[in-house]
């Protein structure tokens, strides 16, 4: 069976994807969770030990993802949401996986675009430089403007209880310095001709990477031969992956991969 690994962003717990696991099993994958390094395994758990995650940043986790794929029997698709889209662009360019999928990904040394709404979203980490050694949480109403601007106010709370935990400000420091910076850990190899195909999926309501960010990434890879598709779901935020609609976004995700002949 292929493996699948499902990659997290901030302030979401891996258990979040338990949905899309069992989708992909049923489709005939092997499915794996991805935490970053440190997290607890519950949702509670990673809640009452911030501390767990705090200082962690993009080399880190990528790290820890290329230990979790060489334990795995063969190179595995990649589904990652937000800073985990990311990290899957990364280790696809570094060849380490079969293909991916990354959804609201977050953005890469680069992409120049930078929304007011992003700045907006990410302000609980950038209001306090010492944030770039804590771990920080989001209050019901900065995830309803952040994750979840295109669902109720009931099911944003729903959400916010269900998913959020403390997530380390260090990666948005390191990527929001990555223009100035040479040798960024938030570099992406998007000219990589030999690396697997690749499906960006962007949020049309999404204000922490709106659509502009996404669509900035999918142009870094004009000068690479590899497949590149972009698909969008316009009345989308951020949550789409963990609010109702989610079979919609899974279902398409699967849909490409087997245009691409998986699963193997």
């Amino acid at each position: 069976m292929t493996p699948v690994l499902f990659i997290h962003g901030l302030w979401l717990h891996q258990s979040s994807w338990a949905p899309w696991m069992d989708m992909f099993a049923a489709r005939g994958y092997e499915p794996h969770a991805a935490g970053w390094p440190g997290e607890p395994d519950t949702v509670a758990a990673a809640r009452a030990h911030p501390e767990a995650v705090a200082d962690v940043g993009i080399d880190d986790v990528v790290e820890h993802l290329a230990k979790r794929i060489a334990e795995l029997p063969e190179r595995p698709v990649l589904v990652g949401h937000s800073f985990g889209g990311m990290f899957a662009q990364k280790l696809l360019g570094m060849e380490l996986a079969a293909a991916a999928v990354a959804i609201d990904a977050a953005q890469f040394k680069g992409v120049l675009p930078l929304p007011l709404s992003s700045l907006h979203a990410t302000f609980p980490v950038f209001r306090n430089p010492s944030n770039k050694h804590h771990a920080v949480s989001l209050t019901a109403e900065q995830f309803r403007y952040a994750f979840a601007g295109a669902v109720s106010e009931g099911e944003s709370q729903e959400l916010h209880e269900a998913w959020t935990i403390p997530s380390p400000g260090k990666p948005l420091f390191e990527a929001a310095s990555a223009n100035f910076a040479p040798g960024s850990s938030a570099t992406v190899a998007t000219r990589n001709p030999d690396r697997g195909p690749l499906l960006l999926v962007m949020g049309g309501q999404d204000k922490t990477v709106p659509e502009a960010i996404t669509k900035a990434e999918y142009k870094k890879y004009r000068d690479s031969g590899a497949i590149t598709d972009l698909h969008e779901f316009p009345d989308r935020s951020h949550s789409l992956t963990i609010d109702h609609g989610w079979p919609e976004v899974a279902r398409d995700a699967l849909t490409w991969l087997e245009q691409q002949g998986f699963p193997r």
